[in-house]
């Protein structure tokens, strides 16, 4: 599965986009107000897209993704499919509002049966007309900010989804994915799709608010978050190394780095589990090896992304469910005890997940400081071969030259992605995009990657290594080749 800004976007041919009917804009517009109240994590995204487009800026916002399918598409069996799965997911039913005091006021589609998109043929476009459609969907002010669409190939066509962020989140990719997929084909063998049921967004967020108002400043949730933070100097932890310019206009940029191959990670696995941890921590204490190197901090503070979906109708359900997790990574003696110290750390914080850091400001709202550069750095970890995505999903998005694309708008910050797949591990990361930058993100990922090439090849040790480094001696990793694409 390929990553990387819709700028790498090389698809051209007949484009098909489909796209709400007048009658179903009637229908958005005479939504009524819902009592549901927005998510945290929504509320934020509304409020700062309004806050940078009212000073002339833009945001990063699409969730981007296309698959390929062999042949001519069926233009009919499409409709239906996207129709479909537009129609099973509330995400799509509402659309949102500041009202007085700045609330965010929820509408709501009484009847998703009242929606409807429908086909139109844009005719043959090339590469940069294709991205500006893409980039052309509409703000999360709008109702219909979402785009789905197809590029008829000679024997192939390119399926392309254009999300807001305010409907989706990563994990959402391959539920749209399975969605439109599975009801594509049973159309065309006449049959009905059997799709695991979904669940209800729109209670999510519900859900998320009861059980934020039940905490105060001094619930142990709060508790843990305020320590974070005060640990890492009374600030949210920031990228270590520096990015240059980073206006606020300043495009995002992706490269992709491989990590280790099916036997090293095989290897690294293996370590990992002699250490008494899973793969996420070997991750986790990678990182916090590797900022020891190039730094010396003796304690990586870790902030990574993961879906707080609980239940299979939820991982059935396209929306917006990613929470942080916050925890800190001592520096120990060797990758072993690292690792060890990384997995418990991380499974201690993973509850924290539910509690977005916005309600930890409203707690206690001395701890509003942003780090020194920008947004702070998240590191996130996903094994396709473990549900979900499952191992099946993940093998048909590869078989289907699957790719995700970011937006490519502004970049603040550094984000970066360890995905294991079957044949290889690989880091993929987004940065501000110039030369600065580019070449920080490097030199870090080198010497993450050099840590991980060395548990690979050596197993758990490393203590002699560290030791040196903290009585003076620069700590040096094995420094493998790498290639970056």
């Amino acid at each position: 599965m390929f990553l990387g800004t819709v700028d790498d976007w090389t698809a051209e041919g007949t484009v098909v986009s489909w796209y709400p009917t007048a009658a179903s804009h009637a229908s958005a517009a005479m939504a009524t107000r819902h009592p549901a109240p927005v998510s945290y994590q929504q509320s934020q995204h509304l409020q700062y897209y309004r806050r940078q487009t009212s000073l002339g800026r833009d945001i990063p916002r699409l969730c981007i993704g296309v698959w390929e399918i062999a042949g001519v598409c069926d233009i009919d069996a499409m409709t239906q499919a996207v129709n479909a799965h537009v129609r099973r997911h509330d995400t799509y039913h509402d659309w949102f509002a500041f009202g007085a005091d700045d609330e965010i006021q929820r509408y709501a589609i009484a009847d998703p049966q009242n929606i409807t998109l429908s086909p139109t043929d844009h005719g043959r476009m090339t590469p940069p007309q294709i991205r500006k459609l893409l980039l052309d969907t509409p703000d999360p002010l709008q109702w219909d900010c979402f785009t789905f669409g197809i590029i008829q190939a000679e024997d192939r066509f390119t399926v392309y989804i254009a999300i807001d962020h305010l409907r989706a989140d990563g994990m959402s990719a391959g539920v749209i994915f399975l969605d439109i997929q599975s009801t594509y084909f049973t159309t065309l063998q006449s049959t009905p799709a059997e799709l695991t049921p979904g669940a209800s967004h729109r209670e999510y967020c519900a859900n998320q608010r009861t059980y934020t108002a039940t905490l105060d400043e001094e619930s142990p949730q709060i508790q843990s978050w305020r320590s974070f933070v005060a640990a890492n100097g009374g600030v949210l932890p920031a990228f270590p190394l520096e990015l240059g310019e980073a206006t606020p206009d300043t495009p995002g940029a992706i490269d992709v780095f491989d990590l280790i191959d099916e036997n090293q990670g095989q290897r690294f696995e293996a370590a990992c589990r002699a250490a008494g941890a899973r793969f996420s921590g070997g991750v986790f204490a990678c990182a916090a090896l590797a900022e020891y190197e190039l730094t010396g901090s003796e304690a990586y503070y870790a902030i990574t992304p993961t879906s707080t979906r609980s239940t299979p109708a939820e991982f059935a359900t396209t929306g917006w469910f990613i929470g942080h997790i916050p925890f800190t990574v001592p520096v120990a003696s060797s990758f072993a005890e690292t690792a060890r110290c990384a997995q418990t750390a991380f499974d201690a914080r993973t509850h924290l997940a539910k509690v977005p850091f916005e309600r930890v400001l409203e707690l206690a709202p001395w701890l509003n400081k942003t780090p020194p550069r920008g947004g702070f750095p998240m590191l996130s970890f996903l094994d396709a071969g473990v549900p979900p995505p499952s191992a099946v999903i993940a093998r048909h998005l590869d078989r289907m030259n699957t790719k995700v694309f970011s937006d490519g708008r502004i970049a603040a910050r550094v984000c970066m992605w360890v995905n294991k797949f079957q044949h290889e591990t690989t880091v993929t990361a987004s940065f501000p995009n110039n030369p600065i930058a580019h070449e920080s993100v490097a030199r870090y990922l080198e010497a993450m990657k050099a840590v991980y090439a060395r548990v690979a090849e050596g197993g758990s040790e490393g203590t002699s290594d560290i030791a040196r480094a903290r009585n003076g001696a620069q700590l040096r990793w094995q420094q493998p080749s790498s290639r970056s694409g």
